[in-house]
């Protein structure tokens, strides 16, 4: 009986060390709780980087590693939540489970575009070939108020400008395709 019991308490022990987040694995977030052109967004795979964090739209960096799909799904919530974007989002976070998962060279297009998600970065992207990699902007996007998001900052690009096209993209920058205004701007 004693036996039995060690067991079990080893393997409940064990699965709960798989079951926290580890550097360098892809997780798959999605969020609901917010109109669907929000959840275009942020519903993609994030790449762990080998510090254990992950970069999300408009939050920047959060702490991954050693915690839980469920707690960084709270911990998403709140920061969301705290920054006052969201009031209910509702997050998922399903992990790979696998240690052989290296760094994901990649950048995030979310917004009016027509494949939102996650893409991968190569060396010399530009700004304008990174929303190309995202299908272009919708009929409803307004590319004269891109935002890109990178270390924290937020900088606004016109693409209908020569010089805003040649913006160079880095790996895991965020851009964001704003939808028109009323006025078609």
């Amino acid at each position: 009986m004693k036996k039995i019991l060690t067991l079990i308490i080893g393997a409940l022990t064990l699965g709960n060390a798989f079951a926290q987040i580890r550097p360098s694995q892809t997780l798959q977030i999605s969020i609901t709780g917010v109109p669907t052109s929000e959840q275009a967004r942020l519903n993609s795979t994030y790449p762990v980087s080998s510090s254990g964090t992950i970069n999300m739209w408009k939050i920047g960096t959060i702490k991954a590693s050693g915690l839980t799909e469920t707690a960084l799904a709270a911990s998403i919530a709140a920061r969301y939540k705290s920054a006052q974007i969201y009031s209910s989002p509702v997050f998922q976070v399903l992990s790979s489970k696998s240690d052989q998962t290296k760094d994901v060279l990649a950048f995030t297009v979310g917004g009016q575009v027509r494949g939102p998600g996650q893409k991968p970065w190569s060396e010399g992207m530009t700004l304008y070939t990174a929303v190309q990699a995202a299908g272009g902007e919708t009929p409803y996007g307004a590319v004269n108020r891109v935002k890109l998001y990178r270390n924290g900052q937020v900088y606004t690009y016109n693409l209908k400008i020569e010089k805003h096209k040649t913006v160079k993209v880095y790996n895991k920058d965020l851009i964001d395709v704003p939808q028109k205004k009323w006025n078609g701007t």
